[in-house]
């Protein structure tokens, strides 16, 4: 398992908030305080940048914050023995939770030696996402509500290339059959946004974009990457599993049911 040290798990969290690019960000000590009109929940999520000694008093600085500025307060708090007396003042606030999500990480030189078999021919890294990427965040199998909102926040990030995969015999008749967007930033490889043509899963497409991304990392002389995942996503972590990606730890988002 990768040992995170706290400056680690701060730097990991800065860098995802750096990929999914919300429209404004504040912070209390200890919190950043991402807040998005879009559909992104962890770019309108408090996110702690510890992971001890958090204040449950930290739930009523964070709720009255998102309210002054309009937003409904969300919180994406670790499911940790640390964010217990948080999460009972929360449970007092009337706050719920929904969408238990993993946070994975490994070494990237672990993912290209479980991929590298399986080469990189026909991806792309991109320095801005064509029509054709940001389609398949609206294609069979995806809320195309969601799926345009993810893909203009990605869209609008800094440090981000922006991979697909395409087939075709050439540039103007190829046909993106997967994509992702990969963020570089605060040390980290980030994956984002991986998608996959329905009628083309099991042939080792997402590999070969993770594939891609990892050794684009390796060249910017980076070590470790980050994703998150919901847990009921079998396929994608089965993915993980086999290039060495492990559960640092998981979360939830805890929501107020008024704005």
């Amino acid at each position: 398992m990768l040992q995170l040290t706290p400056a680690d798990i701060e730097s990991l969290e800065r860098a995802t908030l750096q990929a999914v690019a919300p429209e404004q960000v504040h912070a209390i000590p200890g919190w950043l305080l991402p807040m998005d009109s879009g559909t992104v929940g962890r770019a309108k999520s408090a996110v702690p940048l510890v992971r001890e000694g958090v204040d449950p008093a930290d739930a009523d600085r964070i709720a009255q914050a998102y309210r002054a500025k309009g937003f409904q307060p969300v919180l994406r708090v670790p499911d940790l023995p640390a964010f217990d007396a948080l999460r009972a003042r929360l449970e007092t606030l009337g706050f719920t939770h929904d969408q238990p999500t993993l946070t994975q990480v490994g070494r990237i030189e672990n993912v290209i030696a479980a991929l590298s078999h399986l080469g990189t021919e026909g991806v792309s890294l991109d320095e801005r996402p064509d029509a054709a990427w940001t389609a398949m965040f609206l294609g069979e199998g995806f809320d195309p509500v969601d799926g345009a909102s993810r893909a203009a926040s990605l869209a609008r990030a800094q440090g981000t290339r922006y991979v697909s995969l395409r087939e075709g015999e050439s540039q103007n008749s190829h046909t993106t059959l997967a994509c992702a967007a990969a963020s570089f930033g605060h040390g980290w490889l980030g994956l984002h946004g991986l998608r996959t043509e329905a009628r083309q899963r099991g042939r080792g497409l997402a590999g070969k974009v993770l594939l891609t991304m990892a050794q684009e990392a390796r060249a910017q002389g980076m070590e470790r990457m980050y994703l998150q995942v919901h847990d009921s996503s079998t396929s994608a972590l089965a993915l993980y599993r086999r290039v060495g990606l492990e559960t640092a730890w998981g979360y939830r988002y805890w929501r107020s049911g008024s704005a």
